[in-house]
């Protein structure tokens, strides 16, 4: 039996019912975003044809694009009414959309000069089912197999190539990424509006658009770093999730060597400002930063011994030629856009960012200061800690004014303005409920400068639009005369052969033609092949390196004679060739080879020549 309940008699003097007013927000939210993000894109694309084909607007365009998305999704996510699961969906939204400038610059292949390493790492795991194989290309990376195994599996498991796994699992990285970041703001302030806005303001580092997002194993460590910290702050709330954070510090150690020694530094400043807080959990923290000190070190010692002698003293030069500036005026310091094609008003917000990130960084340690916030709660010395990382990215923002410093500099950054992020976002949310509609724009207009000018400071034109190509980049290096070369000496001769190149050939025969290439050292001066006057005898000493280690060919590029490395780089970085703007060899040095008794031709295209050794003349 079905039991209905009677209708309810409404009274004559009763009151008409009013329906409450229905949320559209999400549906505007979701159009607005929709349609933003099909404009964005197609601006993108358009920046890059006007920048292929050498007219137009790329730059304009690129901004139009990237703003007509991000300074929406701005919006929505700072918006007070805006519920929580849509603050997911538009933080969603806005990691994938960040993910395409790099998208579009290469989708079919490896471009960017680590890329070519990294590929050739997956595939040869993939094939062969080997890890912790040399890498001719970048010496260290194949003690670091978190990335290429990971690479190699999803190609294995999805039948997908090498290429296209890599970009499921970096566009998965990079949306990680910003949830990760909104998460560990989340466990500090437990507010979602300052979650999502911490969330944008990492995006705006010069590290977020093009290199966290090429393939390479920091787009992978970069966001288990982010997770091992949030896992390291669980812990500290409950202990029983430190094993956790202890998974996520092994996957990062095994994933790259800098992020793992970021994750320690940031554990450290962590247990040091707990200590000093008197936070009762503060020897959890200490627990961490042991446990990843016993893992990185423990790595570094036993399985990635290289790791120390390629990493160099970069710190320790930079300070020198920091301190040289002063001496000689600033004479051996680096000129900043010297030589850019990049427009002067992204040349300025580049030096605008800064200033703006200066003053928001001390605008925010103001606004804890007033409200006493450093003397009670137990989120305080989380803030605080995150403060003192924040504070560690200007000291790397003045090395990058020295030639050794610019790019530790500018890897460092991805770490420290995670510190800013999170200390900056509850200032942006009080000025928002204090001020409205005036702060929105005053905060999205920073937004905006910031986006710009970290980018242009973070990436030279070449790297973030395609172009003709240009000998001496590390993205445009790469031609088809070089590319039939390497194929030919593979079909003909074979692969896992020891030649020696210079560093652009050296990348593009070391990949697709998967030899083993050297491109010199100090300990290893291959370079004085090539530098040896016509006439003149090379070295016995490297002819027995040579002759001993097994060199079977030589590939000489003639554009060494004509044109100066756009990065001003021939070998590797310590190379004994003046870069003072004239090419660094003659045409002589480079068709001596023709003449010389143990080098024979066998492949001349014009540019690109290919000789054998033939020592057992020199007997």
């Amino acid at each position: 039996m079905t039991l209905i309940a009677p209708t309810p008699v409404r009274s004559e003097t009763t009151e008409p019912r009013v329906e409450p007013k229905r949320d559209r927000s999400s549906l505007w939210c979701a159009l607005s975003l929709t349609v933003a993000g099909v404009a964005g894109a197609v601006a993108l694309v358009a920046a890059d044809r006007a920048a292929e084909w050498g007219r137009g607007r790329p730059f304009e365009l690129f901004w139009l694009g990237m703003l007509v998305f991000t300074l929406p999704a701005a919006y929505w996510a700072g918006r007070r009414a805006t519920a929580s699961r849509l603050r997911l969906a538009v933080l969603i939204a806005y990691a994938s959309f960040s993910y395409l400038p790099k998208l579009l610059r290469n989708p079919t292949g490896p471009l960017y000069h680590d890329e070519f390493a990294h590929w050739r790492q997956s595939r040869q795991i993939l094939f062969d089912g080997r890890l912790f194989e040399t890498n001719p290309i970048v010496r260290v990376i194949g003690d670091f197999p978190g990335l290429h195994s990971l690479v190699a599996s999803v190609s294995s498991l999805t039948g997908f190539s090498v290429w296209h796994a890599a970009l499921a699992v970096l566009i998965a990285s990079h949306v990680l990424l910003v949830l990760g970041v909104a998460v560990l703001a989340q466990e500090i302030w437990r507010d979602g509006r300052i979650a999502a806005i911490a969330a944008l303001i990492y995006g705006l580092n010069s590290s977020f658009l093009f290199f966290d997002t090429q393939f390479g194993y920091e787009s992978l460590a970069i966001t288990l770093w982010v997770w091992a910290l949030v896992g390291v702050f669980r812990a500290v709330r409950s202990p029983r999730m430190a094993g956790l954070a202890l998974l996520l510090t092994l996957a990062t150690v095994v994933t790259h060597h800098l992020t793992a020694l970021g994750l320690l530094a940031t554990m450290l400043i962590i247990a040091v400002v707990l200590t000093v807080s008197r936070h009762p959990r503060a020897w959890v923290a200490w627990g961490l930063a042991l446990g990843a000190a016993a893992m990185t070190t423990g790595w570094l010692l036993w399985v990635a011994p290289k790791t120390a002698s390629y990493l160099d003293p970069y710190l320790g030069r930079a300070l020198n030629q920091f301190a040289a500036m002063f001496a000689d005026n600033g004479e051996s310091g680096r000129t900043l856009f010297k030589q850019s094609i990049a427009p002067w008003w992204e040349q300025k917000t580049a030096f605008a960012a800064q200033i703006c990130a200066l003053v928001l960084v001390a605008a925010a340690a103001v606004n804890f200061w007033k409200q006493g916030f450093f003397k009670r709660g137990e989120r305080e010395p989380a803030a605080l800690a995150m403060l003192v990382l924040g504070a560690c990215y200007f000291p790397a923002a003045v090395l990058i004014l020295t030639p050794s410093g610019a790019e530790g500099a500018r890897r460092s950054w991805a770490f420290s303005y995670l510190g800013i992020a999170l200390v900056v976002a509850p200032l942006a949310v009080r000025l928002l409920d204090r001020w409205a509609a005036k702060a929105a724009v005053a905060l999205l207009t920073v937004f905006a400068i910031v986006l710009v000018g970290n980018t242009a400071a973070g990436m030279n034109p070449s790297y973030r639009f395609p172009g003709p190509p240009v000998y001496g980049s590390d993205t445009r290096a790469m031609t088809p005369e070089v590319v039939a070369a390497s194929q030919w000496l593979r079909a003909t001769q074979g692969r896992d052969l020891r030649i020696v190149a210079d560093r652009y050939s050296g990348l593009i025969f070391g990949s697709f033609g998967g030899q083993e290439p050297v491109t010199g050292s100090v300990t290893f001066p291959t370079y004085d092949v090539y530098l040896a006057q016509p006439g003149k005898p090379v070295s016995p000493q490297l002819i027995a390196q040579l002759s001993g280690w097994r060199f079977s060919y030589l590939v000489v590029d003639r554009r060494m004679a004509r044109e100066v490395p756009e990065i001003q780089i021939y070998f590797e970085n310590n190379e004994p060739i003046a870069h003072n703007g004239k090419p660094g060899f003659t045409i002589g040095q480079l068709a001596k080879f023709d003449r010389m008794p143990w080098t024979i031709k066998i492949y001349d295209s014009g540019d690109i020549a290919i000789y054998r050794f033939d020592f057992s003349v020199l007997k």
